[in-house]
């Protein structure tokens, strides 16, 4: 059954940012990290560290009610600028900056990062949390599918702009992928970095009981659109999907992990 195209307005009237949470990230739904997010966390750990990806400022792109992307890249940026296009998941992220007690849970996410880095005790895992707290100055409502994806705010160039599982879902076709990276190039500094987590050849999953549209980007179109807004591909990592949990709640086959660099000229 082919899943059609949802609209913008249709997220901010019906996305269930806890029910996606109780989904795909709670510890008593699915066994933690899992492997998409074991994926994920263990490059961004990479791309903060040994790879060298640091700066002033990070804009954390689409992030939907998620912090977990960002608790590698707080101990490298001096400020996060997170946003999202859907309110409700703007304000939980917000809950959880204020530690307000019916925020999400994301204590097992942020203990495995704890285990990357070395120090996994309650204190260290606490400390982490703080940490990404003072960093996160701003929570800020984005548009992919504009010029300026914060219109009518205009953002300084930041060194790094990280983004996970948000173009497939905001772009109805290829073309409109290819232009929502292209208006990502504008809110990076020449020479400055993109990290983007995300799925290929996904076509819908479920949030509770509604089925969302994903654009089934293939890895030669993935990769197309990078080198035609701009960006020289630095890491390219790619993975099978493997784990049977979650069967019938999307069709994603792969995962990628791309970090590319804005081309000085």
């Amino acid at each position: 059954m082919e899943t059609p195209f949802v609209s913008a307005q249709t997220y901010m009237d019906e996305f269930d940012p806890v029910a996606y949470h109780r989904m795909y990230y709670h510890p008593e739904e699915t066994t933690l990290p899992g492997e998409r997010l074991e994926f994920a966390l263990r490059n961004y750990h990479e791309t903060f560290t040994s790879d060298g990806v640091k700066g002033d400022l990070l804009i954390d792109f689409g992030c939907g009610p998620s912090i977990y992307q960002l608790l590698s890249a707080c101990e490298a940026f001096k400020n996060i600028i997170s946003s999202d296009l859907v309110e409700q998941n703007r304000a939980e992220v917000e809950k959880w900056l204020r530690k307000d007690p019916d925020a999400l849970d994301w204590t097992q996410i942020v203990k495995f990062v704890c285990e990357l880095e070395g120090n996994s005790d309650d204190e260290s895992c606490k400390k982490k949390e703080e940490k990404l707290r003072r960093t996160v100055t701003k929570v800020l409502k984005c548009d992919a599918l504009k010029k300026n994806p914060f219109d009518p705010v205009k953002l300084p160039q930041a060194d790094c702009l990280i983004s996970v599982l948000c173009l497939e879902v905001a772009c109805k076709d290829v073309e409109t992928y290819k232009k929502a990276v292209r208006n990502l190039n504008g809110l990076i500094k020449p020479g400055g970095h993109i990290v983007i987590h995300s799925v290929l050849n996904c076509t819908y999953y479920y949030v509770g009981q509604k089925r969302f549209f994903c654009l089934g980007v293939t890895q030669e179109e993935m990769e197309m659109a990078f080198k035609e807004a701009g960006f020289e591909i630095v890491k390219l990592k790619i993975i099978p999907r493997t784990e049977k949990p979650g069967e019938g709640i999307f069709d994603k086959d792969k995962y990628y992990f791309v970090h590319a660099r804005k081309r000085c000229s």
